[in-house]
């Protein structure tokens, strides 16, 4: 749930041997030639970043085995993130958004979504000489009180500090906002103190951790009554698409479907891609 300063459009083709069908490409004139366009935005790791100079991930997979499916081509085209939504609605530039897409009612106003695929928590970074205050092992809204916050434009980390703070527990506590391009950039914001900390999905904030010394993160909860009722910031990720793309809509819940089912250790397909995309694999 994420935005770069500009779009980057990867040149890079993926090539299917005889047999195989048809995959996922991408252009510079992305959507070229192609019988369906999907947006992603990058880069939000494990589901979508760059390596070796390609577009890879969690989301990328599901994209690819829809196309394989299908038989048909599916441009991947890296655009902005608060736009996907609208582009996918309107239908005449995409037809479906992946992006770590997270499910709100304002957005299912606009687009159809397929079945989640990936539930997350929210968590808030900060530098291990700034902690908040923690009560166990999380943070609470009401420990943000009066901090700069900052979060990806767009990214529900955003939408969820700016209600908090126009009507939740931060109300009226001077607790500012601040949009970051992207969860990545959180880390710098941190580090040369234009915000206290940052709110980013959980996997993007781990990411954020692993890659720079003396950021932490923990989830982020509301407050119950007591800590022990205490209850984690919560999103479900789907494939975002246009609501006159049926086929494609069908589609994507039946690679997603069978990509969700578990094995006999309680582990499905994407639970393996997120955690080989996030190296903890030997995949």
């Amino acid at each position: 749930m994420h935005k770069v300063k500009s779009i980057l459009y990867l040149v890079a083709f993926l090539l299917v041997t005889a047999g195989m069908g048809v995959s996922v490409w991408w252009s510079i004139n992305g959507e070229k030639g192609a019988d369906y366009v999907v947006e992603t935005n990058v880069p939000f790791a494990p589901f979508e970043f760059y390596e070796n100079r390609e577009i890879v991930g969690v989301d990328i997979d599901i994209v690819n085995r829809v196309a394989k499916k299908l038989n048909k081509t599916i441009a991947v085209k890296n655009v902005e993130f608060d736009v996907i939504i609208d582009n996918v609605e309107a239908g005449r530039i995409a037809d479906a958004g992946a992006a770590g897409l997270t499910i709100t009612p304002a957005r299912e106003e606009k687009v159809n979504f397929t079945i989640p695929y990936y539930d997350s928590v929210q968590y808030v970074i900060y530098s291990s000489e700034m902690p908040p205050s923690l009560r166990d092992d999380h943070v609470v809204w009401e420990a943000l009180a009066g901090s700069r916050l900052g979060s990806q434009i767009g990214s529900t980390g955003y939408l969820f500090i700016d209600d908090e703070i126009e009507n939740g527990v931060l109300a009226g506590t001077g607790t500012t906002l601040k949009g970051i391009d992207s969860h990545q950039l959180a880390a710098d914001a941190i580090k040369a103190h234009i915000v206290d900390y940052a709110v980013a999905d959980e996997l993007a904030a781990k990411f954020i951790v692993e890659k720079n010394p003396g950021l932490m993160a923990l989830p982020l909860y509301y407050a119950g009554t007591t800590r022990e009722e205490d209850y984690p910031v919560e999103e479900s990720y789907a494939i975002a698409v246009n609501r006159d793309r049926t086929e494609l809509l069908e589609a994507f819940n039946a690679v997603l479907s069978e990509m969700l089912v578990e094995n006999d250790e309680g582990v499905s397909e994407i639970d393996r891609l997120v955690l080989k995309y996030m190296g903890m694999s030997d995949e």
